[in-house]
């Protein structure tokens, strides 16, 4: 999905658009060293939608214990939107923005219509990439997908090997079916990254799960904390780490990240750029696409600024995890939605960030995790309930 432009010239020497998504983006500015560029991306003032997730289908083969839905099917459900809606809603974002569109579910390979929306999105140029658990990427899935110009497909896996792996994801045979999904992806030439969610039944596992990306070839790992939502609320006490084991793994996040050998990604952690700016600020290093690739340019909770999520009947909301609707593409274009919402102004606004969070030197690059602040106290601006820092207005005052 990277460019090969090294300056942020583009076509025509024209800087850095603020409608690039974040892949192009940093093809233009990864040798920039300053952190400026990177830094004014980050900061994102105008609100740019750079990803969007969509949940394409309420379908599933699988029945993940940490799954967002309470509600998974083995059937396509009939309130997801249909062929006609989709291309629709395509189109009004096509025409809105420039997010790179994930789609999503359940498991979007369930949708037979899945081809003709991603090549139709792909058309009105759009970066598409297909997230799924890939026991149903067979070597012909593969070549569709491919053929639907699908730039990069993520693959879950959430345990180092077969026991662990098929244990959460409740399907006995599923982790062998994700890694020959993958193999059937990397053997015709698709970029294919691994999405792990990390909880105390592999937590431990979390440097062998590392190696086996790096085995399998992966183009990146993303490692999602879980968030206490949907069927996760039910597995929370059972399943979340302690904060402070939080924080130590997000310090091996980093550890390896600096490596260089993989894009690792701590996803749903937003206490990780406040890690990597104490960690860069010890170690004497200037915060840099170059020295931190990606996560240079982006920050902790986006959440209605930079990221939203449409589910499989059209609502919309701020991302995945966090249930508070804020309109529907059924009835609403998706521009209105994101311009208008009255949740998404909230969002936007950091002085509304309540307790710790509220007074926190790192704010403005974690802002806290909104979903885990909503599960603990229904309120989405409350504090974070998993970090463990204090800041040092609330520390300087005790």
């Amino acid at each position: 999905m990277e460019g090969h432009e090294h300056q942020c010239g583009g076509k025509g020497g024209h800087p850095c658009g603020a409608n690039d998504n974040i892949k192009d983006a940093y093809s233009k500015m990864k040798h920039d060293n300053t952190g400026k560029m990177s830094g004014d991306y980050m900061k994102n003032m105008k609100n740019q939608m750079r990803l969007l997730f969509w949940e394409t289908t309420a379908a599933c083969n699988l029945e993940c214990i940490h799954c967002r839905r309470l509600d998974v099917s083995k059937e396509l459900a009939e309130d997801d939107m249909t062929t006609e809606e989709s291309i629709k809603f395509i189109d009004e974002l096509a025409d809105a923005a420039n997010p790179i569109l994930i789609l999503s579910g359940g498991e979007p390979l369930y949708r037979p219509d899945i081809f003709e929306i991603a090549g139709h999105a792909s058309k009105r140029g759009l970066k598409v990439a297909l997230a799924t658990n890939g026991t149903l990427v067979d070597e012909e899935k593969a070549k569709e997908i491919k053929k639907a110009d699908v730039q990069r497909v993520s693959i879950s896996i959430d345990g180092a090997d077969a026991k662990t792996h098929d244990n959460f994801r409740k399907i006995e045979g599923s982790f062998e079916g994700a890694i020959r999904g993958f193999n059937n992806l990397k053997k015709i030439g698709m970029s294919v990254q691994v999405n792990c969610t990390i909880a105390k039944h592999n937590v431990d596992q979390f440097e062998d799960i590392y190696k086996l990306a790096l085995s399998l070839g992966s183009d990146a790992l993303h490692v999602f904390m879980l968030v206490p939502v949907g069927c996760g609320v039910q597995i929370a006490d059972d399943q979340m780490l302690t904060p402070d084991r939080y924080e130590e793994v997000l310090h091996q996040i980093y550890d390896k990240a600096q490596e260089s050998k993989i894009h690792l990604k701590a996803t749903c952690a937003p206490h990780y750029f406040r890690i990597m700016r104490e960690r860069a600020k010890k170690e004497g290093i200037t915060i840099s696409p170059k020295t931190h690739g990606m996560a240079a340019m982006t920050k902790g909770c986006l959440a209605g600024t930079a990221v939203c999520f449409v589910s499989h009947k059209g609502e919309v909301f701020p991302c995945g995890y966090l249930p508070v609707e804020s309109g529907n593409v059924r009835k609403t274009n998706i521009k209105d939605i994101w311009d208008s919402s009255a949740i998404f102004t909230n969002l936007r606004d950091i002085s509304l960030l309540e307790g710790k969070c509220g007074v926190c030197e790192y704010k403005k690059v974690c802002e806290g995790c909104r979903a885990r602040a909503f599960y603990d106290t229904g309120n989405y601006m409350a504090e974070e309930p998993y970090c463990v820092y204090q800041p040092k207005s609330v520390s300087n005052s005790k």
